[in-house]
């Protein structure tokens, strides 16, 4: 277990869960490496005219984006697994990888990845941790991350901290690979797709208690307030004289509209076609 309990010399403190960085970051990962990285602006989540248009986003820290290959395919060209490092776009950790041929990169690192081991990509490569190949060449039963929907489009299932998926078999066409994610979801992937062997490291994000408010902020993250806590003319669920109902058959969004499940997916997507078994097991 990579997490660490603080001792209680504060609120803030006592109940703080954080990982212990020290415990599974390399020691020369202290700055990305500077071609692989870009300036990124800070949106505050509004968009061109200023409006606010993704609430709850603003201040935070200045960062850096790591711009990560999601593609992974440069086939048949052994990598060395130089640093891994803390990204602080997403849940997981990265690596930084050194192709034999002097290029280099920025991949997700897997779970009980080391600096050091070596990784190859390609349509047939040996199932080990770090690998990357072709869906139709990966046997039943093998955990994988980073999975394209689209061939050589670059990964977009599996991404974030402990994420993966298992691979259950071909379909009976022989041109899809039956996947089944964490959510629970049974899908059809193309079989000329790519995916990673093994799982999406940082697993223990889930267990991290932030334990104050000026970590979130430190984070990006503003307040977010309670419609019950607000007035009439501020939410649907405000006013009323101490604690209230919301008055509603089901929760309403500060415009008035039903959340909290109901369903948003088009009823004519055309991966419908492709989804065995929802996550919700219907």
């Amino acid at each position: 277990m990579a997490i660490k309990s603080i001792k209680a010399r504060s609120k803030g403190k006592r109940t703080s869960i954080l990982i212990d960085f020290k415990k599974v970051l390399s020691t020369n990962s202290n700055k990305p490496n500077k071609s692989l990285t870009k300036s990124i602006h800070n949106q505050s989540g509004r968009n061109n005219q200023g409006i606010i248009t993704t609430r709850h986003q603003g201040g935070g820290h200045k960062r850096k984006y790591r711009e990560i290959d999601f593609k992974r395919n440069k086939d048949g060209i052994e990598a060395i697994i130089q640093t891994i490092e803390y990204d602080p776009n997403r849940t997981a950790f990265i690596c930084l990888i050194s192709y034999l041929d002097g290029t280099k990169n920025y991949i997700l690192a897997p779970r009980d990845i080391k600096v050091g081991d070596r990784i190859v990509s390609g349509e047939k490569v040996d199932i080990k941790t770090g690998n990357t190949l072709l869906l139709k060449n990966i046997p039943e039963g093998t955990f994988v991350h980073n999975i394209e929907l689209i061939p050589g489009h670059g990964g977009q299932i599996a991404r974030s901290a402990g994420g993966f998926a298992q691979v259950l078999g071909k379909d009976e066409t022989g041109a899809y690979t039956i996947c089944k994610l964490a959510s629970g979801e049974v899908r059809k992937i193309s079989n000329d797709c790519r995916a990673t062997i093994g799982v999406v490291s940082n697993e223990d994000h889930n267990l991290v208690n932030l334990g104050k408010a000026g970590r979130s902020r430190h984070m990006g993250i503003r307040p977010t307030v309670r419609g019950s806590a607000m007035n009439p003319n501020d939410h649907p669920h405000g006013g009323g004289e101490g604690r209230q109902s919301i008055g509603y058959d089901a929760p309403r969004t500060p415009w008035g509209k039903r959340h909290m499940g109901v369903k948003t997916r088009r009823q004519k997507k055309a991966s419908s076609a492709l989804i065995i078994r929802r996550r919700n097991g219907k």
